[in-house]
């Protein structure tokens, strides 16, 4: 796949979950916003409820008051009184007449039925009772007009006391707060809205008369819910009475709750996707070094299969065959193109490590003095090639470690060649390996005074897809496993390996540690 395809799949499916988190905002935002307008429609309803209660009570308690003061004059006057219990009595011996008169009606039509010469007599009596039930009532009717009006005077009296004097009293005289607190809390829970609240009531100065709790110091005023007080006051005498709710904000995130499984399952959609593109680049990345891995192989392969093809060719020239040195000498070349056709092969194979999460190892009691000492002998022919030199340091009294020498050879070979690929080509390459003891391992070091490594690329160089940028790929002959091949075997042989600028910030030192084997 190509890279632009894969940016524009990438930027396509980004667009995509950009407009979906969008939304999904924008979507949240408008919920929380229509809980909140209906939080705030609940709780105006609920206060003018609360208010027309403490309208109701207030007037009742003026009636009350008002007929206090009535009794209060009837008994002090008897002729009013004994006025009020000749009207009592009259209307309960009224009322006994009429029930008297309903049974002699039943009476009469049974009897009716029954015989019929009494029928006369009966309509006489009837006729009669008839006058007498019109009376009453008639009598009745205006005993209740009478009364009526006397209320309604009363009434209207009540009415005019509480407009000219209700709203001369503090507010604390008007209204019970303990009564108020229980009429909000009650209005709220018949309302859904059983969450703390704290209330103040404001007098007509705007300063705090009644406050229920505390309140935070500094309160926005779209989170107090605010209504006035006896609504008929004056706008001068007006009273207020405002609400605050702490947990506002919770009760209405909790409204909406049933949107967090959408966010979470966004989010696993947007890790598993990011998580599908750093493989997509890892594999491409790969597959690039794979390709670079191939192209290096080649060009290198040609020199040992035409060195190998013309020694083989020499040897069938039978003067050649006459004279042993040449003989010989051509089939040492053989023999040495062989050997390094065969380390070619040998990294070919080591591609296959890194699908493997271990390698198969076989391991021996090595001399690590001697192993590094060995490959400083072979390896220094081609450091005095560029007019270097290779110097040794076995400081390791104890050197006796479990490796497998294959690998370790290729891992000490490695960084010796990175040295003479990235050595400074105006300054003569110095190389120096050493081996010592601490607390109980052995350390091997190769260090140089090449380019160098910057520290920002010092702990990424050991990462199996990671290489410093140095130009083309042809310019410094590799394969593309390098370093990551060498930690992946240091590792396995259950040991460290660490990298750090030279002395001097000159070149660098790699620094290998393994177990020794009484260890």
């Amino acid at each position: 796949m190509r890279k632009s395809t894969i940016w524009l799949v990438t930027g396509v499916m980004v667009f995509t979950f950009a407009m979906l988190l969008y939304m999904q905002v924008t979507y949240i935002a408008d919920i929380t916003r229509m809980r909140g307008e209906q939080f705030n429609e609940i709780v105006k309803k609920s206060l003018n409820q609360v208010s027309k209660n403490l309208e109701k009570d207030e007037a009742n308690k003026y009636l009350l008051e008002d007929m206090e003061l009535q009794h209060s004059h009837l008994q002090s006057s008897s002729l009013d009184t004994r006025n009020v219990e000749q009207i009592i009595m009259q209307y309960k011996i009224r009322q006994e007449e009429e029930g008297i008169v309903q049974k002699l009606e039943f009476n009469a039509i049974a009897s009716q039925k029954t015989d019929p010469l009494s029928s006369l007599s009966t309509r006489q009596q009837q006729q009669q009772s008839g006058h007498n039930i019109v009376k009453t009532s008639a009598d009745l009717q205006r005993e209740y007009a009478r009364r009526y009006l006397i209320q309604l005077e009363q009434l209207r009296e009540v009415a005019r006391d509480m407009l000219h004097t209700a709203n001369l009293k503090p507010i604390q005289e008007r209204v019970d707060f303990k009564q108020l607190n229980n009429y909000l809390r009650t209005e709220f829970v018949n309302n859904g809205l059983n969450i703390p609240f704290v209330f103040q009531v404001i007098n007509k100065d705007g300063n705090p008369v009644y406050q229920s709790g505390e309140m935070q110091r500094q309160i926005n005023a779209s989170d107090m819910v605010t209504t006035v007080l006896f609504s008929n006051d004056p706008p001068s005498r007006q009273n207020w009475l405002r609400v605050y709710f702490p947990t506002k904000q919770d009760y209405i995130r909790s409204q909406v709750q049933f949107i967090v499984p959408s966010f979470i399952f966004l989010f696993i959609l947007l890790v598993t996707f990011t998580f599908t593109l750093f493989i997509i680049f890892r594999q491409k990345k790969l597959s690039e070094m794979k390709n670079d891995f191939i192209n290096n192989m080649t060009h290198e392969l040609k020199t040992p299969v035409s060195t190998i093809s013309l020694a083989s060719q020499m040897m069938k020239d039978t003067d050649i065959t006459k004279s042993p040195d040449v003989f010989k000498h051509i089939s040492g070349v053989i023999g040495d193109e062989t050997k390094r056709l065969s380390f070619l092969v040998e990294k070919v194979l080591q591609m296959s490590l890194f699908e493997k999460q271990k390698a198969s190892l076989k391991l021996k009691e090595i001399d690590a003095n001697d192993l590094v000492a060995g490959i400083a002998n072979t390896f220094v022919l081609k450091v005095e090639k560029y007019g270097g030199t290779l110097d040794i340091d076995l400081r390791a009294e104890e050197s006796a470690i479990y490796a497998d020498e294959m690998h370790i050879t290729n891992v000490l070979f490695n960084l010796m060649d990175n040295a003479v690929k990235y050595r400074r080509q105006d300054v003569p390459l110095k190389l120096m390996a050493r081996t010592w003891n601490d607390n109980g391992r052995l350390l091997i070091s190769v260090e140089d005074n090449g380019i160098g490594i910057k520290k920002e690329h010092l702990k990424k160089v050991f990462d199996r897809f990671y290489r410093i940028p140095t130009g083309n790929v042809h310019d410094v002959k590799g394969f593309g496993l390098g370093l990551a091949y060498v930690r992946k075997m240091v590792e396995d042989h259950k040991g460290t390996i660490r990298a750090e600028q030279g002395a001097g910030n000159v070149g660098t030192k790699f620094i290998i540690t393994l177990p020794l084997i009484k260890s």
